[in-house]
C-alpha cells in the first residue's frame, strides 16, 4: 500500500504488518522515534539516510525504516516510513514517486474534466464517468488539435457548452467568419475571447 502522511497511524501498521501487508508512506515533521539502526546508501540515487527506527505507540513499540531521499529534479527533502525492509531504499523513493504520478493524474481529471461529483458509488459508475469524460477531453484537445485555432480545451469546451442547443456546427463555431447564417443566439469564437 502506499498513501499520504494525513494516514498515519501506527496501531493500522501493526495490524497491516501483523496481515503481510507492506506499505510506504511519508514521516510526519513532528513524529517521535528512536533510532536503531544505520544503514549504508548509495548517495548518487539520490538516497540520503536509511534508518531502521522505533517508534513508540501507547504501551507498544513498532519498528520501521525511515529513508531520506532527495530529488535531483525538484531539490526537494522526503523522509519516507515503510515496513519493507528488503527493498532497496531508491525503490521505495521510486514506489512513492509513482504514487505522486496517479495524485497528478487525478488532480488532471478533477480541473479539466469537470467532474465535480459521481453519480454512482460502484466501481463501474465511477469508471464509467471517468472515461466518458476522458473521452470528451481527447474528442476536444483532438478537434483544437485539427482547428489550431488557439483555444485552450477548456475555452473550447466552454464554446461548445454555451451552444449546446445552437444551429451552428462545430466548424461554424471554429470559424465565424463561413457562418451561413447569422443566428444571434450562437456565441462564436470572437465572442468568447472578447
Amino acid at each position: 500500500m502506499v498513501f499520504d502522511k494525513g494516514f498515519i497511524s501506527y496501531p493500522w501498521f501493526r495490524t497491516l504488518g501483523a496481515k503481510g501487508i507492506f506499505f510506504v508512506t511519508r514521516l510526519k515533521r513532528n513524529a517521535v522515534y528512536k533510532l536503531l539502526e544505520r544503514r549504508p546508501v548509495n548517495r548518487k540515487t539520490g538516497v540520503t539516510s536509511d534508518h531502521v527506527i522505533e517508534v513508540i505507540s501507547g504501551k507498544t513499540s513498532l519498528r520501521l525504516r525511515r529513508i531520506g531521499y532527495r530529488d535531483p529534479e525538484s531539490g526537494k527533502r522526503y523522509e519516507f516510513l515503510t515496513n519493507h525492509f528488503r527493498l532497496s531504499p531508491k525503490t521505495i523513493a521510486d514506489i512513492y514517486k509513482e504514487r505522486w504520478k496517479i495524485e497528478l493524474f487525478f488532480k488532471e481529471i478533477k480541473q479539466n474534466l469537470r467532474i465535480k461529483s459521481f453519480v454512482g458509488n460502484s466501481e463501474n459508475a465511477v469508471l464509467i464517468q471517468i472515461y466518458t469524460a476522458l473521452t470528451v477531453y481527447l474528442l476536444l484537445a483532438y478537434q483544437k488539435f485539427l482547428s489550431r485555432p488557439g483555444l485552450s480545451v477548456q475555452q473550447l469546451f466552454q464554446l461548445i457548452q454555451l451552444n449546446l442547443l445552437g444551429a451552428a456546427s462545430l466548424e461554424e463555431l471554429l470559424n465565424p467568419r463561413r457562418r451561413k447564417n447569422e443566428n444571434p443566439y450562437n456565441l462564436s469564437l470572437l465572442d468568447l475571447v472578447d
